[in-house]
């Protein structure tokens, strides 16, 4: 069996073990994404909780079975609320998802935030080209939170971002993610160009990276969601073409994943690092 068809097995195991445990996760995530990432978890198997205010962070972050922090619209409680989840997550060894949205010189308060979560040891770090370009060093104009990069551009200086968590995933019309553990970057296509203009699919794909966290090792994880997302858009859009038709059938394609499906279209690809 080749590389490619272990990871395969292996993101067929993640998913039944995601149907299994059906485990609880904390999204602290933003107003615009929150109803939509708790309806993905919700079809994908997983039991989210939006509990994000700096009262209640600890206690449930302790049993949480893992954690997801997306910065797209930050309060003041949520980004205390973070601090004290994100810290809580790593004494506890609970795994964690860091979307750093709009990272950036512009949005200068949120972006002190995500640099001072890194301390915490992220699992995941995910986001778009822009967002992990600049969060590894270099000066990038985006528009607004969405990216002005191509993915494939950006895999290889986001490298250094290694430093602080196990894998670092960059969405776009193909995803790579850099895994520290196989020493490798992993591609995956799929999808459809109708996903990004659904609101929000960036921000729940994170938090099915952090629900897969709970059943299985970060690579896997990480692979695992980004499959289990290109799989639902790309037979999606083969079923409707129209936005709103798109936005339902992509939903009912995140809870009608099963293994023969993801035999039958991951598209994978491993690349040196």
């Amino acid at each position: 069996m080749d590389q490619t068809s272990t990871l395969v097995k292996h993101i067929v195991e993640a998913w039944t073990q995601l149907q299994t445990e059906q485990p609880l996760v904390q999204c602290i995530t933003n107003s615009v994404a929150a109803n939509y990432a708790a309806n993905v978890l919700l079809a994908a198997g997983a039991s989210p909780a939006m509990i994000d205010n700096p009262f209640e962070a600890e206690s449930f972050t302790t049993i949480s079975a893992a954690l997801s922090i997306n910065l797209g619209t930050p309060t003041h409680e949520q980004m205390q609320a973070m601090q004290i989840s994100a810290q809580t997550a790593q004494r506890t060894n609970t795994p964690w998802v860091l979307d750093p949205v709009g990272y950036g010189p512009v949005l200068k308060w949120r972006s002190d935030m995500v640099d001072e979560l890194l301390q915490y040891n992220p699992t995941v770090i995910r986001g778009n080209a822009s967002e992990i370009s600049t969060l590894a060093g270099n000066q990038v104009l985006s528009k607004g939170v969405d990216s002005t990069l191509n993915s494939a551009d950006v895999y290889n200086q986001a490298k250094v971002l290694l430093a602080h968590a196990e894998c670092i995933a960059i969405s776009g019309e193909s995803d790579f993610i850099l895994s520290k553990e196989l020493d490798a970057v992993i591609q995956i296509n799929g999808g459809s160009y109708l996903q990004p203009k659904v609101t929000a699919t960036g921000c729940a794909l994170g938090a099915l990276i952090a629900a897969y966290c709970a059943v299985t090792t970060p690579t896997i994880a990480t692979i695992a969601a980004h499959t289990h997302f290109a799989i639902a858009g790309k037979l999606a859009f083969k079923k409707a073409q129209r936005m709103g038709q798109f936005n339902v059938a992509f939903m009912d394609y995140v809870h009608s994943l099963n293994p023969d499906l993801i035999q039958q279209y991951a598209d994978i690809k491993i690349l040196e690092i």
